[in-house]
């Protein structure tokens, strides 16, 4: 699988590896072979989990992140924005809880998970987005 820029971020990497060899017909036939792949590699990462083993776990993770892409692939969406939008999502949704226990004279020390993750669901509602 040769031309793939190896100095485009990393998850355009995959995604450029996965349509390179889907061009020579090393492809799944449909979105639920990849899906069954996703759900072994997950299997897979919560067995090194249990198992502790830091290096199968890196390994698992880096399989479970190039299904991911693939996945992105055959769903035509670029994985590289859907992941930006996610985090500009988690930035705002985070500063929410921020602004509103500065609101409340408190810090995020001064709070715990419980009243965190109320402010986050209450940050959801009034984005309108889930």
């Amino acid at each position: 699988v040769t031309g793939v820029q190896t100095c485009a971020p990393i998850f355009s990497q995959a995604y450029q590896l996965t349509q390179r060899a889907s061009q020579v017909g090393f492809d799944w036939p449909s979105i639920e072979g990849v899906l069954k792949k996703l759900d072994e590699e997950m299997g897979e990462f919560r067995e090194a989990l249990s198992l502790r083993n830091r290096r199968k776990i890196r390994e698992e993770m880096g399989d479970l992140l190039f299904v991911l892409a693939n996945v992105s692939r055959l769903l035509q969406i670029n994985p590289e924005e859907a992941l930006r939008k996610t985090l500009e999502k988690f930035v705002s949704r985070f500063h929410y809880i921020e602004t509103s226990l500065r609101k409340e004279g408190k810090t995020l020390q001064q709070s715990n998970l419980i009243e965190m993750d109320r402010l986050w669901e209450e940050s959801k509602k009034k984005k309108g987005s889930k």
